[in-house]
């Protein structure tokens, strides 16, 4: 682990896949991580013990981002173990799939909670307590441009998370605080790949020009720029991290 920077990232999402992985690297990069989940507490205490054990700093909150005060209470805790908050990164979300007929009000109201209500919840309050300085980085998808059918209300949220990330960078003016968002395309988490016949994989490995599926490393590695020092004239874009495939 790099020397500590001072800064303080909460990420949420991260007990597993790719938010385990943006925990993990900025906690490489120097930066107190707060590990948001809400409901592998076991992975996440076992993440946050591997980022201690090589030489970082991070603490596990559990919290639920799709409710307003349960995100109130996460930046509580987080201003509470270390005097204030950073870095967000809205990585949390959930992905279920079918063709808008088929879409019924639980896969469309679920998602709608979490992807789109959970990232405004996040957004509002690191929109009022985020130290000057700080970055926020969003978690898009690829969809929003692909749009691949039975990805339609997935996709809608993302397509929303990308709206607000905009408005968000100009809202936060004079403040000196970046808004961004990162879209992966197929990464290989346990998460996507369960349940994929090898053929389907195997198709998604060749869309992209590099013919591989992204791996989280390659996702955390958008965020550790955007959210580093190298990222600071970067602002309300969108940073599609998917090998070429859009």
């Amino acid at each position: 682990m790099s020397k500590a920077n001072g800064k303080v990232a909460i990420v949420t999402g991260a007990s597993r896949g790719i938010g385990a992985a943006i925990a993990e690297r900025l906690a490489a990069d120097g930066f107190t991580v707060v590990i948001n989940y809400a409901g592998g507490t076991t992975e996440a205490e076992a993440l946050a013990g591997k980022i201690e054990q090589a030489g970082g700093r991070a603490i596990t909150a559990k919290a639920d981002v799709s409710d307003g005060a349960a995100v109130s209470r996460l930046f509580d805790m987080a201003d509470a173990a270390f005097g204030g908050v950073d870095v967000l990164v809205n990585n949390a979300g959930i992905m279920r799939l079918a063709s808008l007929a088929d879409s019924d009000d639980a896969l469309f109201d679920s998602q709608l909670a979490i992807n789109l209500k959970g990232t405004f919840n996040t957004l509002r309050e690191a929109s009022r307590r985020l130290r000057n300085g700080g970055r926020i980085v969003n978690l898009s998808s690829s969809q929003t441009s692909l749009l691949h059918p039975t990805y339609g209300v997935y996709g809608a949220t993302k397509a929303a998370v990308e709206a607000m990330t905009h408005v968000l960078a100009k809202e936060l003016r004079g403040r000196n605080i970046t808004v961004n968002a990162v879209a992966p395309g197929p990464t290989a988490t346990k998460l996507f790949l369960d349940g994929k016949p090898k053929e389907v994989v195997d198709h998604l490995k060749n869309l992209a020009p590099l013919q591989r599926l992204g791996e989280p490393s390659d996702i955390a590695a958008a965020v550790s720029f955007l959210a580093g020092a190298d990222g600071s004239w970067i602002n309300g874009q969108v940073l599609r991290a998917n090998g070429g495939i859009i």
